[in-house]
C-alpha cells in the first residue's frame, strides 16, 4: 500500500497560484493513480485531478480544466498540483489518495481512495 500526505495549502488572492505537493510513502509508488480531491464547508468531496504514475496521462474535472495541472516527481515520489487563475469557488481542504483506477462520470472525476490529512487553501475575492 502507499500512504500519502499532502501539503501546500495557504491564502492567496482570486488570480494568484499555488502549488500543493503529495508526499508518497510504502511501496510501489509507479504501479498507482494519485487523485486530488478536495471539500469545501457544507459541500460534498469533489474530484478535482488524477495522474496515472505509470504512464503520465492526466485528467481533470471540468472546474479546473485549463487553469490547474498535475503532474509527478517519481523519484521523490511526490505528486503536485499546480493551481493557476485561482476563484473564491477553489476555496477548499484539499487531498490527495491513490487507488488502482480514476474515474470520470460528466466530466468529474469521482473521489477515491482513502483521505489522510488535507491542506487548506483559501482564496480570497
Amino acid at each position: 500500500d502507499v500512504q500519502l500526505q499532502a501539503s501546500g495549502g495557504g491564502l492567496v488572492q482570486a488570480g494568484g497560484s499555488l502549488r500543493l505537493s503529495c508526499a508518497a510513502s510504502g511501496s510501489t509508488f509507479g504501479d498507482y493513480f494519485v487523485g486530488w480531491f478536495r471539500q469545501a464547508p457544507g459541500k460534498a468531496r469533489e474530484g478535482v485531478s488524477c495522474i496515472n504514475l505509470s504512464d503520465g496521462s492526466t485528467s481533470y474535472s471540468f472546474p479546473v480544466k485549463g487553469r490547474f495541472t498535475i503532474s509527478s516527481d517519481n523519484a521523490k515520489r511526490t505528486v503536485y498540483l499546480q493551481m493557476n487563475s485561482l476563484k473564491p469557488e477553489d476555496t477548499a481542504v484539499y487531498y490527495c489518495a491513490a487507488d488502482r483506477r480514476c474515474r470520470m462520470v460528466a466530466d468529474m472525476i469521482l473521489p477515491f481512495g482513502s483521505w489522510g490529512r488535507g491542506t487548506l487553501v483559501t482564496v480570497s475575492s
